[in-house]
């Protein structure tokens, strides 16, 4: 049974598998994109199934900060990593 207290995160493909994992590790609910097979699907089915499923979405998609297209009042989060060094060791020491 899901905890509605848990916060429920999903990666999007532009950011490793294991970025998910990290967040499960840490006691958070946390599925990719991938997993969902959502990795080709337009941002705007992406935010659509974040929204329905309650769970925030971890990007690198600048797409997803235009407030105008994607209101944050409309999602569980929207949190858009911008981080100069985009390697996936560089990610994951940044998500964990």
């Amino acid at each position: 049974m899901t905890d509605p207290q848990k916060p429920r995160f999903k990666t999007d493909a532009n950011l490793p598998a294991e970025a998910a994992q990290l967040l499960s590790a840490a006691g958070f609910d946390a599925v990719t994109a991938e997993a969902q097979g959502l990795s080709r699907a337009p941002d705007s089915r992406i935010a659509e199934v974040c929204s329905a499923e309650g769970r925030t979405l971890v990007t690198l998609d600048t797409d997803f900060s235009d407030i105008r297209t994607y209101p944050p009042d409309k999602f569980a989060g929207l949190i858009v990593l911008r981080p100069r060094n985009q390697s996936k060791p560089a990610l994951l020491a940044l998500l964990s």
